[in-house]
């Protein structure tokens, strides 16, 4: 097992010291960790949040690790880990990364329940954190390379439920100091507690995928630290007998290298997205496509005057469960090429309040909507580095103009700048809680290195 890819994944993340942590990799990850906390704060006033929070406080049971958003509520860690993580993808708001799947959130709830679950003199320093955050962070990366289906836009498996499960149990296994025997095994076990169908995306089921890897991936840590076995060689590729390979339908398994000073984290080649609103990331294409053919047409005509449209075309790829020409809740829309496109022509923006029920049946975005026909150029594939958006209005004078975008703010190709980032996170954090406490958390999250309890967090 040892000389195996499993044994390989397992040496990592044991093996893993702050010093393989490279400055850009360090600063990379905190952006990280900041973005999500601002998301899973905002997240904690979702409805379905509030289900997710209820349903744990059925269980009577040690309670030790916080709830985002609420003081004073504290839950088992495996059930703060599940919330919290609930809370990051309620609104689609969390980070994406290529090939695609949403990192932060499957790990990082784990990460803060078990720090505040260990005993005083055991708490994790805030360097030992990150470092169990970029270990979560690159297990995740290297088994989206493992297929090639993974780098487009999932029809299966929701990504996070899958790999987002094993980065879990990867980062906690490093928390707790896992022997490499032991990561092993909670690879192994994560494997068991792993996958989820992309049928449940744009429901309130979908958030659950997000809370249920980061739970699980504690669980299976936990479960390991406590000698619970499972197959050694889980994630190779053995004919016959099905392991990780079962969520893939083509399956190409590669060791992951030794850490040491050769050793180049995926962080390190491979930003992230981080999202200006809350919504698919596939949206923030077609989003800055409609917003920069609506200032085209403001131009025009003076002002943005709908009865001047005869159609909308949306020039998008071939992704069914993002194609959703009338949608009727908020995850709905938040999934939905035409209602975003139509939004942000009619807004000038798309926000949090633009998926809110009295937004979602403006009698003027239906007819919008009524207005929208899609294509499907071939040479824009669902693959978030290489598709674009383009919103072309044909007008009844017989004009036409059009809006592309190949690469939204936001992009790996184009990330946020610093002060984005920042105003994205005070304004989600807003919500719930008072500007001494956010500024509070950016400081806490800057200096992440230098705490030395990283329960503080």
């Amino acid at each position: 097992p040892e000389e195996s890819v499993t044994g390989s994944f397992a040496s990592f993340i044991h093996g893993a010291r702050p010093e393989h942590l490279s400055q850009t990799v360090r600063q990379r990850s905190k952006r990280m960790i900041l973005d999500s906390l601002g998301v899973g704060l905002v997240g904690s006033t979702t409805r379905v949040f509030d289900i997710a929070l209820r349903y744990c406080r059925l269980y009577s049971s040690v309670a030790v690790s916080s709830v985002y958003g609420k003081p004073g509520v504290k839950l088992s860690p495996t059930l703060a880990a599940f919330t919290n993580g609930v809370a990051t993808h309620s609104m689609d708001f969390d980070d994406t990364w290529h090939p695609a799947t949403h990192p932060s959130g499957a790990v990082l709830p784990a990460l803060l329940a078990a720090s505040q679950m260990l005993p005083p003199n055991t708490k994790p320093s805030g360097l030992e954190f990150l470092l169990a955050f970029n270990v979560g962070l690159e297990v995740q990366g290297r088994l989206m390379h493992f297929s090639t289906e993974a780098h487009d836009i999932p029809k299966r498996f929701h990504p996070p439920s899958v790999v987002g499960t094993l980065g879990s149990a990867a980062a906690t296994a490093k928390l707790l100091s896992l022997s490499s025997a032991q990561c092993r095994h909670a690879l192994g076990i994560a494997a068991s507690l792993a996958g989820a169908p992309m049928a449940n995306a744009a429901t309130q089921a979908k958030p659950l995928h997000v809370g249920n890897a980061t739970r699980l991936g504690l669980e299976a840590a936990l479960l390991a630290a406590r000698g619970m076995e499972a197959n050694p060689l889980i994630l190779d590729d053995i004919p016959g007998c099905s392991g990780f390979s079962a969520f893939y339908g083509v399956y190409q398994p590669k060791p992951l290298p030794a850490p040491g000073e050769h050793h180049e984290f995926l962080l390190e080649k491979q930003d992230i997205a981080f999202k200006r609103f809350p919504a698919h990331l596939g949206m923030h294409w077609v989003v800055d496509a409609a917003l920069s053919v609506r200032n085209l047409f403001v131009n025009y005509a003076g002002s943005f005057s709908p009865s001047l449209i005869r159609t909308i075309v949306l020039r998008i790829p071939v992704s069914k469960y993002i194609n959703r020409p009338f949608p009727s809740s908020e995850h709905q829309a938040r999934h939905s090429f035409q209602f975003n496109a139509c939004a942000a022509l009619l807004d000038g923006e798309v926000g949090l309040g633009s998926f809110s029920e009295s937004s979602i049946q403006r009698q003027e975005l239906r007819e919008l909507l009524d207005k929208v026909v899609v294509e499907h150029p071939e040479d824009n594939v669902a693959n978030f580095d290489k598709m674009y958006g383009e919103v072309a209005l044909l007008l009844h004078s017989g004009d036409v103009l059009t809006g592309k975008c190949d690469t939204f703010y936001g992009h790996w190709r184009k990330p946020l700048s610093k002060e984005s980032l920042l105003k994205k996170f005070r304004s989600n954090a807003s919500h719930v809680l008072p500007e001494e406490k956010i500024e509070a958390i950016i400081t806490l999250v800057d200096n992440l290195e230098n705490l030395s309890d990283s329960s503080q967090l």
